[in-house]
């Protein structure tokens, strides 16, 4: 069962209801909003994981509504209109609606569109997890490349994978020998020192000095850490 909370905004309530009852039969979660105001502060509060926003509102109008929402959330939006008008729809893609819909039209399509836009918004958020943004450095999981601000930067496969493994887990220490276990494996039965070549290494290719590092942390006793304010 669906456990995403849908925002339904239109001031026909007999519509309303109609759209909340088959969207809560599919399991989502649903709120209603009868007005431009009422949307905005709903969106602001809920943080719903979907909008369906009618066009032709009170109070604020359906596009402007739209406008405020994408100046601070990414949340999906599905508009609604009883207009046919290209116009409408392209003005409606263009503020930032993800699809749109026009009156009269099969609640059962709605559904369907929803979920298409919630399962293509999940994935991005997995990719979006797939790279790790810390200070200037970025780290993209899923295409195996560092980068500092604009600069690609060269790394053998054991400092990606040691750099991975600290930047996925910033802040936390690890020991030489946990290092060694985590990123060369159980089986590995080389020198801990290995640990400390590979992190000077890193730190010459990503420190402005490698000599006092800001990023890639000692922590005298223990081990190593990234910093997640770095």
């Amino acid at each position: 069962m669906a456990d995403e909370l849908v925002l339904v905004v239109d001031d026909e309530k007999t519509l309303v209801k109609a759209l909340s009852f088959n969207l809560e039969k599919e399991g989502f979660r649903v709120e209603q909003a009868y007005d431009g105001e009422e949307a905005l502060q709903k969106v602001f509060e809920l943080k719903p994981d979907i909008v369906v926003l009618d066009l032709m509102l009170p109070k604020v109008e359906g596009f402007e509504v739209c406008r405020q929402i994408r100046k601070k959330l990414e949340v999906p939006i599905i508009m609604l209109t009883a207009r046919s008008e290209d116009i409408d729809k392209v003005l409606g893609l263009e503020l930032g609606a993800d699809d749109y819909l026009t009156k009269p039209f099969n609640s059962r399509e709605l559904v369907a569109r929803i979920k298409a836009i919630l399962r293509r918004s999940t994935v991005r958020d997995e990719e979006a997890k797939k790279i790790i943004q810390i200070g200037n450095l970025q780290v993209d999981l899923l295409q195996h490349r560092a980068r500092v601000g604009d600069q690609d930067i060269s790394l053998t496969s054991k400092e990606f994978a040691l750099l991975s493994f600290l930047a996925s887990n910033a802040g936390n220490v690890y020991s030489r020998e946990q290092l060694l276990e985590q990123v060369w494996g159980y089986d590995y039965y080389g020198d801990v020192r290995t640990v400390d070549v590979h992190i000077r290494h890193l730190r010459e290719k990503l420190e402005r000095d490698p000599a006092n590092p800001e990023l890639i942390i000692t922590v005298w006793g223990t081990g190593y850490k990234i910093r997640e304010d770095a």
